[in-house]
């Protein structure tokens, strides 16, 4: 990336503010190896390029659905290896669905017991 293109990206607290994040916790993602070493401006400034947030949006994506950080590192390390990781990064996203999958189950049964629990008191309140 040259300088001209550095220079118009968006700042720490920028990216953190489009991806939904603090700084501080964009500056542990970078950090913990999560994200590639991001381009500079001529300041010396983070700048942060579309390429950059969609990567972070994409651990986002992870880390809500419960993925460890473990997991994420070793796909950014796949990531960053190139094409010839691809099963394996494919993998690692099929283990992950097994455990979203089974949570999302988790999850409807225990709205089930909410909405069953709901209902109950709505009964109890008109009289029924």
């Amino acid at each position: 990336m040259d300088i001209s293109t550095r220079e118009r990206g968006l700042s720490v607290g920028e990216a953190a503010a489009r991806v939904g994040l603090t700084t501080y916790t964009l500056r542990w993602y970078e950090q913990e190896g999560l994200v590639a070493p991001v381009g500079r401006d001529s300041a010396g400034r983070r700048r942060y390029t579309e390429a950059d947030l969609n990567w972070l949006v994409l651990l986002t994506r992870l880390r809500r659905t419960g993925m460890p950080v473990r997991d994420m590192r070793r796909y950014a390390e796949l990531a960053r290896q190139g094409d010839r990781t691809r099963a394996a990064r494919r993998a690692l996203f099929e283990a992950h669905r097994v455990r979203v999958l089974a949570r999302m189950a988790e999850l409807e049964e225990d709205l089930k017991v909410l909405n069953y629990k709901i209902e109950t008191y709505r009964c109890t309140e008109e009289g029924r």
